[in-house]
């Protein structure tokens, strides 16, 4: 099932990355290194990787940096590495694109936990079966969601998600016209992956929103928000 998932693992610290890469290429997963954040951004939009763990603190070009200028080309899945004191920074991360954090110091084995549980949502990874007879699709007016193949397209036109963008659209799509506050959403969506701020919500549908809209003002519109209480996928009314 790993076969050859290739991985970029980003820290200033070599005895981290030595560990993190031991640990994974256990797995028979590709580890590539990067040191720096200038490093780190030219290897991640040279190549194709199915999984980035990037340290947010690093020298110069520090992780947020990266992940932002990354999202501006691609929708490779990020694993933001931090510190325990940095909160702030943190949420920042999400709100650059990133799709799950660790605390340092972590447990290797947690590192490998969450790349797997990252791997089986990725919209991007290239070892999806989708070659099967069974068609799992959800088709709206102006939205089409393929889960076979992990695709989105509105108005005939694909729209690039994240791993969590699109786990969102997906669940919320499943259950169409139904409210969800914040607190469901995190719990359902981001699962043991991930316990914190009720802005990360926030900040996915606002990016979700905002990718939708470029391609299709329509589809961006069904992510409705009911005030005071959460988000709903409309499709009551056009």
């Amino acid at each position: 099932m790993n076969q050859e998932a290739k991985i970029l693992v980003v820290d200033d610290e070599e005895r981290i990355r030595r560990l993190v890469k031991m640990y994974l290429e256990r797995e028979d997963y590709e580890i590539e290194e990067a040191e720096d954040g200038e490093e780190a951004l030219h290897k991640a939009l040279q190549n194709d990787y199915d999984v980035i763990l990037l340290d947010l603190m690093l020298p110069g070009m520090d992780g947020i940096d990266v992940c932002k200028s990354l999202r501006e080309k691609k929708a490779t899945p990020v694993i933001m590495l931090t510190a325990k004191g940095e909160e702030a920074n943190r949420v920042e991360g999400f709100e650059t694109g990133a799709d799950d954090y660790i605390v340092k110091p972590f447990s290797p084995r947690e590192v490998v936990l969450r790349v797997k549980a990252l791997l089986r949502r990725s919209s991007t990874t290239k070892f999806l079966n989708t070659d099967t007879e069974t068609k799992d699709v959800i088709v709206f007016p102006h939205l089409t969601i393929d889960n076979d193949a992990h695709r989105v397209t509105a108005d005939g036109k694909e729209v690039p998600l994240t791993p969590k963008e699109y786990e969102l659209l997906l669940y919320m799509s499943e259950r169409p016209d139904k409210v969800f506050d914040r607190e469901q959403l995190l719990k359902e969506v981001w699962k043991y992956e991930f316990f914190g701020d009720l802005r990360t919500v926030d900040t996915h549908v606002k990016r979700l929103r905002e990718k939708l809209s470029k391609v299709s003002p329509e589809a961006a519109r069904m992510i409705a928000t009911v005030w005071g209480v959460g988000y709903k996928f409309e499709v009551s009314g056009d």
